[in-house]
């Protein structure tokens, strides 16, 4: 954001000519990161409509004359990147706040609620509080009373910081309390919003901003108090590969289309016959790890190839390192497999390949009591 933006109230909460000058200043500055902006209502949070059919029953943005001429209306629908369209909302209109489409951004943004629950009864059931991880009776869920204990818990399990921690990404402060954690979508996967019915929660009061969401502005500011960013830090760093495992484990992709499994790659296939041909133990494992990054080949987004490359890559270190497999012959059939199912991205999946086997031969993947 701009250093030169400041952004303030009078003490009747109307917005102050500076207030006025900086929300066409933020739009813009949000288009230069290639962030589809479009106008929020004065003073919410909310979008704002610009006619009377915008909530009238069957009345979509697909049949909208707001749209086609110019006009903002059905929110992120109406995202742009066009200046002169941006100079012309906000100019003639300097109250609007300024929401971004995430989809079209390419962004992913954690959204960590601060509701504090004062009494027991108010925390949700266990099975809540992290969907799809079974917390034990024993465990005392008692002080886990907002958004922030929820998300930093899971990062625990996985053994990460949490993405309220990350000061290497854009974090926005909200007038609640509480917190938005940008992220950049880097692998090409639409990643979706949460429903809002906990059933795609990343985490109780976690919810999620991505593809059919916005997200408001850092810098915004509302009748409740202005979105201020977090530390130094103004652009989004890459969604992290462990909590992208976590969304899709959440449900937070397009359910994709499941195709007949993919024939493994001939150098692949000589990999496994001189593991064992798919007799012994390292084998199949092998034949396993190869087959489900080859799987990947005819979905183009949603597969989840970089992590399961990722993981085959580590598992295939850890059993080269415990004198399994030979490491020339794993790394070249996770390499065939790899351009076979995603071809013309060799350099970047030989950069993943090698630095998961690295990892995995941290540590040895001994099998059968082989030591």
């Amino acid at each position: 954001m701009p250093a030169e933006l400041r952004f303030s109230r009078s003490d009747s909460g109307q917005p102050t000519p500076e207030r006025s000058i900086a929300g066409l200043r933020l739009a813009r500055w949000c288009a230069s990161n290639g962030w589809p902006v479009h106008p929020l209502a004065s003073g919410r949070k909310t979008p704002a409509s610009n006619c009377r059919d915008c909530s009238a029953p069957g009345h979509t943005h697909k049949d909208c004359a707001c749209l086609a001429a110019g006009r903002w209306c059905h929110g992120f629908h109406a995202a742009t990147l066009d200046y002169s369209r941006i100079d012309h909302w906000w100019g003639q209109n300097p109250t609007l706040g300024v929401g971004v489409a995430c989809g079209p951004a390419d962004l992913v943004v954690i959204d960590v609620d601060a509701h504090q629950s004062a009494h027991q009864s108010e925390i949700p059931s266990r099975d809540r509080l992290l969907p799809g991880i079974a917390i034990g009776e024993h465990i005392d869920v008692a002080g886990m009373t907002t958004g922030y204990h929820s998300l930093a818990v899971l990062a625990a399990l996985r053994g990460e910081r949490s993405p309220a921690e990350d000061a290497s990404t854009l974090r926005v402060r909200t007038p609640s309390g509480g917190l938005h954690v940008w992220y950049r979508a880097t692998d090409g996967r639409r990643w979706q919003c949460s429903t809002g019915s906990g059933r795609r929660a990343l985490a109780w009061q976690v919810d999620v901003r991505a593809h059919g969401g916005y997200i408001i502005a850092p810098g915004t500011s509302t009748a409740a108090g202005a979105y201020k960013p977090v530390g130094s830090v103004r652009r989004p760093a890459p969604l992290p590969a462990w909590l992208a495992q976590e969304l899709q484990r959440t449900g937070h992709l397009p359910a994709p289309h499941i195709p007949a499994p993919r024939p493994v790659p001939p150098r692949a296939r000589e990999a496994v016959l001189a593991a064992g041909g798919g007799q012994d133990q390292t084998s199949r494992l092998l034949a396993g790890l190869l087959a489900d990054v080859a799987g990947c080949a005819q979905v183009a987004e949603g597969a989840g190839f970089t992590e399961k490359l990722n993981r085959a890559a580590y598992t295939l270190g850890g059993l080269v390192a415990a004198g399994h497999l030979g490491e020339a012959a794993a790394e070249g059939a996770l390499r065939e497999t790899a351009e076979a199912t995603r071809p013309g991205q060799a350099q970047r999946t030989a950069q993943i390949i090698r630095s998961g086997m690295a990892a995995g031969a941290q540590r040895p993947l001994h099998l059968g009591g082989r030591r």
